[in-house]
């Protein structure tokens, strides 16, 4: 049996998931249309909210005032960087990675099939295509097309992202039925349409949503749950954006004729539907009530009255091997005589407690150390695999259990010391995909065999970037508190002491997202070749070192985690490595924040910051797309006691006119509808007005991404990292 959530609610789990570089290896380019010259004037307004904040005109998202703004800050920041003598270069490295068929398929295996999402310079919006899997193990899989997104959308005169399939095959059942979900360019939201997976087409008058952030969940071929915006005004929705209810839904209803099942409330983040299928066939439901974005119930509604599941809503949980179902923990969990700590990994008989409706013992499956943290179980049909971080590299442990020894754990062996993880299992089929990748190792993806305990070798990219003389080394800087926090850097070997080493610093520190090594061709070729080093910081708000890494940075105390990143500015300038005039920095959405914090906290300390997708207005943010369900991880700007605290570090409200900033690079996404593009146009705004400079490139599609297909992602990455170049290498560096 598998408990989980559908794909719509883990985008909520990681709602301000970091954006990275990595994914440099699969984009191309393409031209943005420049539509205007000039600033326009902003409209007059006349709300009291305006007269403490005039720029909220560019909180519009599409109005022709806002857009216009954007088209002529795009206009003259590309003329700038494309001017750089690095960028037709960088152009060409990112295009040539994007054309590779040098790239691992990974995909999910069903009935012996194995299922893929490609991209290309030919493919752009994707291909989902399968292959057989003795086919898949070649090195050149003869590729059958599922459904072709590039055709579809021409036919369709739509500019559809996949987002994913959600595919159920009952026990017994003769077919595949899929719920295949489709963006408008990029953004949260999607609608989802029934497809015949083996007949490859859509199913005439079958399922169909409108345009909504929402989840669903089959219970059978003829039956749905659905959380979604009913009636498709949003009034229905949380204060978050997201389904406030559940609803069941059979063939041959309109979606108004859905049976409700569940609602939560308006306060809620969301409310999400579930399904598990039972060894027997059966199926369990439910629906996952989160109240803040960490505390979540997980409702039983199989009996028609809602009945929780009785775990801390501080918990996760996980899949059922051999009857036991699994929980990770993110509090302390006391259960009779037996107190269970923060980050343990839990059990307890499942068919016992749908039983009783009680909760059985609860038995400690494994306790990680202080350096250590639980990523996540994997259930194949004959093991359970429990992927750990060990001091942030990854591992991955086989689970056992048994009446007479309780639960057991045996190392798998992987290739070095990096990042591994589980990247296929499923309870309903035997094989097992495994990735592993260092910033210096290449992806490669093992298969795992349940008799030996082994891993083996399926497929390997051969090196994007020449990394000889290249080492990595793991550092550790001393926080404002005494905190020893983690970083790793990718070097020459033999770099001067000097510092005068360009250097790229990467952080995102929040929502126990652990920022682990990786492999990227695009910072190997347009960084690392050219004589950069790069640098991962491991600081607080992450979950390198499990819940309690996460927790000491929340609401007030996350100056914590803007301390610790400072740290290891300041640890690369200590040690020699770089200087002020040749380090820059790097982050995401959460890490966007962070950006901007250090652009107002310590201008002094970097030349360059990229502030991708960011959070900057941190007084409003809560009042913009799905900021509310971010409350518990900053603080609620309208409570009182926590507003201060934000008052302090929101970057847009701590912009001094007579500071002397470093010209920073903002990018974001006008389809983003998660993180609002007005956090970036509002502080790239107090820039301009500040005659202070700066760049700014907007992506008119794209979603949180920045990008809603590779052209757009090859681009935005040769932007970044030409800019880069220009600030931190020495002017003659590309002689």
């Amino acid at each position: 049996m598998r408990f989980t959530l559908t794909a719509a609610a883990a985008s909520v789990l990681i709602a301000a998931c970091a954006t990275s570089t990595e994914d440099v290896t699969q984009v191309t380019d393409i031209e943005t249309e420049v539509l205007v010259e000039a600033e326009p004037e902003a409209p007059a307004e006349t709300s009291d909210m305006t007269a403490e904040d005039p720029y909220l005109w560019l909180e519009e998202v599409e109005g022709d005032a806002a857009l216009n703004w954007v088209n002529a800050q795009n206009e003259r920041s590309l003329a700038v960087i494309k001017s750089s003598s690095v960028f037709e270069d960088n152009f060409s490295k990112a295009t040539d990675l994007a054309t590779s068929t040098d790239r691992i398929p990974y995909g999910s295996v069903r009935g012996g099939m194995v299922y893929n999402f490609w991209q290309d310079e030919t493919n752009v919006r994707g291909l989902w295509r399968r292959t057989p899997l003795e086919s898949y193990k070649t090195e050149s899989p003869e590729w059958e097309t599922v459904l072709d997104f590039d055709q579809l959308a021409a036919d369709e005169d739509k500019n559809w992202v996949f987002k994913g399939a959600n595919c159920f095959k009952p026990k017994g059942a003769e077919k595949t039925l899929c719920l295949v979900s489709l963006s408008d360019g990029g953004k949260d939201a999607v609608i989802n349409r029934e497809f015949d997976l083996d007949a490859k087409v859509f199913v005439e008058g079958g399922f169909e949503t409108s345009e909504a952030k929402q989840g669903l969940a089959w219970i059978d071929h003829d039956t749905i749950l659905i959380g979604t915006d009913w009636g498709g005004d949003g009034s229905t929705l949380t204060e978050s954006g997201y389904p406030s209810s559940v609803r069941l839904w059979k063939r041959g209803q309109s979606l108004d004729e859905a049976t409700e099942l569940f609602a939560g409330q308006k306060t809620d983040v969301a409310v999400w539907p579930w399904a598990s299928e039972l060894d027997d066939g059966t199926m369990i439901y439910g629906a996952s009530e989160s109240d803040t974005f960490f505390t979540a119930t997980y409702w039983l509604l199989n009996d028609g009255e809602p009945f929780a599941y009785p775990i801390p809503q501080k918990s996760s949980p996980g899949g059922e091997y051999k009857g036991m179902q699994f929980v990770t923990l993110q509090e302390d969990w006391t259960v009779g005589e037996d107190t269970f700590k923060t980050g343990d990994l839990v059990a307890f008989n499942l068919q016992q407690f749908l039983d009783t409706k009680e909760l059985p013992p609860v038995e400690l499956v494994f306790r990680a150390n202080e350096r250590q943290a639980v990523n996540g179980v994997a259930i194949s049909k004959s093991a359970a695999l429990l992927s750990i971080n060990d001091n942030v590299a990854g591992k991955i442990l086989r689970l056992e259990h048994s009446e007479e020894d309780g639960w057991t754990t045996q190392d798998v062996a992987l290739p070095g010391t990096g990042q591994a993880g589980i990247a296929f299992a499923s309870d309903n089929e035997e094989t097992v995909f495994v990735n592993y990748e260092g910033f210096l190792s290449p992806d490669s993806l093992l298969t795992f065999d349940a008799d030996t305990n082994t891993t083996e070798l399926l497929k390997a990219l051969p090196s994007k970037f020449d990394a000889e003389g290249l080492t990595v080394q793991q550092l550790e800087a001393t926080s404002a508190d005494g905190t020893k926090v983690p970083y790793f850097v990718v070097h020459r070997a033999d770099i001067t002491l000097d510092g005068s080493t360009p250097t790229l610093l990467y952080g995102y520190g929040g929502f126990e997202i652990s920022m682990r090594p990786s492999y990227s061709g695009g910072i190997g070729r347009m960084w690392l070749e050219r004589g950069g080093a790069y640098v991962l910081a491991n600081i607080r708000g992450g979950g390198e070192f499990g819940p309690a890494w996460h927790q000491a940075g929340l609401k007030g105390e996350r100056q914590r985690i803007f301390d610790d990143f400072i740290a290891v500015g300041e640890d690369l300038i200590a040690k020699g490595i770089t200087s002020s005039d040749h380090l820059g920095i790097m982050g995401g959405s959460n890490g966007g924040l962070l950006m901007g914090v250090m652009i107002t906290q310590r201008p002094d300390l970097w030349n360059a910051v990229v502030v991708q997708v960011p959070l900057l207005d941190m007084l409003r943010y809560h009042k913009l797309l799905a900021g509310a369900s971010w409350v518990d991880e900053y603080g609620n700007p309208d409570n009182p006691e926590e507003r201060p605290f934000l008052e302090t570090i929101s970057p847009y409200h701590n912009f001094d006119t007579t500071a002397d900033y470093p010209t920073p690079l903002f990018v974001t996404s006008t389809k983003d509808d998660r993180v609002h593009p007005g956090h970036a146009r509002k502080m790239a705004k107090l820039f301009e007005d500040a005659d202070k400079p700066f760049l700014y490139y907007e992506n008119i599609d794209g979603g949180h991404s920045a990008a809603a297909n590779q052209k757009e992602r090859a681009k935005r990455t040769a932007l970044e990292f030409s800019y880069l170049y220009d600030r931190l290498f020495p002017k003659d560096a590309a002689e």
